[in-house]
């Protein structure tokens, strides 16, 4: 137990580059918390801080001790939540993440079935980008996430899902509502169009597939929220270019397709590689897995 106290101290000083600060955070006094951190590096016959500057920072050797023990804290954490995993789903709780536009069109059947299926589950739903994600799956603080079958990290391991297609989306109000045959990206070209910022993995996609084919488009807005790009587009004139399956699930969306076609790209559920998988997880691999 001292141990891992010595731990979490050097953690919250490495992190506040302040003992005073530090100190309110883990509520002791910060002689205290000075003589913790004394009997870990005397213990382990090393500096692992370096107070010399006006902030306090690891020194090599701390860097190399704290990621180790970070790593320990996160299994030992893990652990702790294995003890108390309940193997019926009576009880328990599941750390979610999705990118952004998977939250238009799959966050709310799944989570209506996952609920309805396992009502004493707790469930942390959280909209973030996929590098955040994978950091925070990496992290342990989060179970899963709905993202892109590229990973990044190689500590997190994606499971493929479904083909996600991207076409051009309109409201009833425009010209192109209940268009058939798809539009060629000439034309496109002539579209006033709300866009995802750039921030968004999307928007670089369909950027790229523009640029490809020597294509500008004219982007009249640009939003970094999905649903008051819906908003815009149901109640206008203008067009955008979102998943397929958004126009699907949204009233009053229509989509139409592009020639040439945005090339396809692979929903995947991710995880961190060989975390434990508690019986919440499990089930909600289960169910996403048979989702389309």
């Amino acid at each position: 137990m001292t141990m891992l106290r010595h731990i979490r101290y050097l953690t919250a000083v490495a992190e506040h580059q302040n003992f005073t600060r530090a100190a309110e955070v883990l509520h002791i006094s910060q002689p205290t918390l000075s003589q913790q951190i004394k009997q870990l590096e005397k213990s382990l016959a090393v500096q692992l801080l370096d107070r010399s500057g006006r902030t306090v920072r690891l020194t090599d050797a701390g860097e190399t001790y704290l990621s180790y023990a970070r790593r320990a804290l996160r299994e030992l954490d893990a652990g702790t939540r294995a003890i108390h995993d309940v193997q019926d789903l009576s009880r328990g709780s599941l750390r979610l993440a999705m990118t952004p536009t998977f939250t238009a069109y799959i966050i709310g059947p799944l989570v209506e079935r996952f609920s309805t299926l396992y009502p004493g589950i707790f469930l942390s739903v959280q909209e973030m980008t996929q590098d955040r994600m994978e950091a925070a799956l990496a992290e342990d603080t989060l179970d899963l996430g709905i993202a892109f079958a590229k990973a990044r990290s190689s500590e997190v391991h994606t499971q493929a899902l479904f083909i996600e297609t991207l076409s051009l989306v309109v409201g009833s109000n425009h010209p192109s509502s209940g268009a058939q045959a798809p539009m060629d990206l000439q034309e496109l070209e002539q579209q006033r169009l709300v866009l995802l910022s750039s921030d968004f993995a999307t928007r670089r996609h369909i950027n790229l597939h523009f640029r490809d084919h020597g294509i500008a488009p004219h982007v009249a807005i640009e939003a970094d929220s999905v649903s008051a790009i819906v908003e815009i587009i149901r109640r206008g004139h203008l067009a955008t270019v979102l998943p397929e399956a958004i126009a699907r699930e949204q009233p009053g969306l229509h989509p139409v397709g592009l020639s040439p076609a945005i090339p396809h790209r692979t929903a995947a559920l991710l995880k961190r590689r060989d975390s434990y998988m508690s019986a919440a997880s499990q089930a909600f691999t289960e169910l996403v897995s048979t989702w389309s």
